[in-house]
């Protein structure tokens, strides 16, 4: 059957001479894997194989068949053309990460319309965000992101006597746990303040150095690790550290 979505691309690999083979979260099916057949034959084909890049929000008409894991892409356009993301250095690294990280955490092919809109608005806002903003994007993505799983931390329970965060459970406690994944000091209150955080634009208030951004998305990597199975390492980390450092 033919169906309307909206998407999000987070991979596209070439497949054959002339087609790809797409990765898309979608408002409908959640994450699916898509043939676009005779996408890089052609100028005209160039001009469609753009609309695929990691990152574009799409208006999709699709074949799904529940039984299968291929689907079949029969219409695509621009949901929304980015102003800054594939052009501005910063913001396409935060998007990069963005993606590898839904990429890690999303295992099954089910919709989860909220995950999708939160994601959705999520590029939207981070296109036209100000500088201040962009360098603590990541941040609250990477904080907020866990809710939509199951895992989030603790966003209520911080006190001043709460001098820890247990990445095992993500709760404050007042004495360190015994064993290795915790925050501890700064790390605490800067964590549990970035939770409160419901708009991006809110972020501008956080004046972090580059080393503190970049030691808490590590940590926060890290409380991945230990609540998704086979997260592994994020390969974009590394690159998105060193433009934020």
């Amino acid at each position: 059957m033919l169906h309307h979505t909206e998407g999000i691309v987070l991979r596209a690999v070439k497949y054959s001479e002339t087609s790809l083979v797409v990765t898309v979260f979608t408002e409908l099916f959640g994450l699916q894997t898509y043939m676009v057949r005779g996408v890089r034959q052609s100028k005209k084909g160039s001009n469609q194989a753009a609309l695929y890049q990691p990152g574009a929000m799409l208006q999709l008409v699709v074949y799904h068949n529940p039984q299968k894991n291929l689907q079949y892409i029969r219409e695509a356009e621009w949901k929304m053309i980015y102003r800054h993301i594939f052009s501005d250095v910063t913001k396409h690294c935060v998007a990069v990460f963005m993606i590898e990280l839904l990429l890690r955490s999303l295992k099954q092919p089910e919709a989860n319309t909220d995950l999708y809109y939160f994601c959705h608005d999520a590029f939207e806002q981070l296109d036209t965000a100000e500088r201040d903003v962009v360098a603590n994007f990541a941040l609250f993505f990477a904080l907020h992101l866990p809710h939509f799983f199951g895992f989030r931390f603790d966003d209520a329970g911080y006190t001043h006597e709460m001098k820890f965060l247990d990445l095992t459970d993500g709760r404050y406690t007042t004495t360190p746990p015994a064993h290795a994944y915790f925050l501890e000091g700064d790390d605490v209150l800067t964590t549990s303040e970035l939770l409160k955080v419901m708009q991006p634009h809110e972020l501008s208030v956080f004046k972090l150095s580059g080393k503190k951004r970049n030691d808490l998305l590590q940590r926060y990597m890290d409380y991945y690790n230990l609540h998704i199975q086979d997260f592994g390492q994020m390969k974009t980390l590394p690159v998105l550290q060193q433009v934020l450092g």
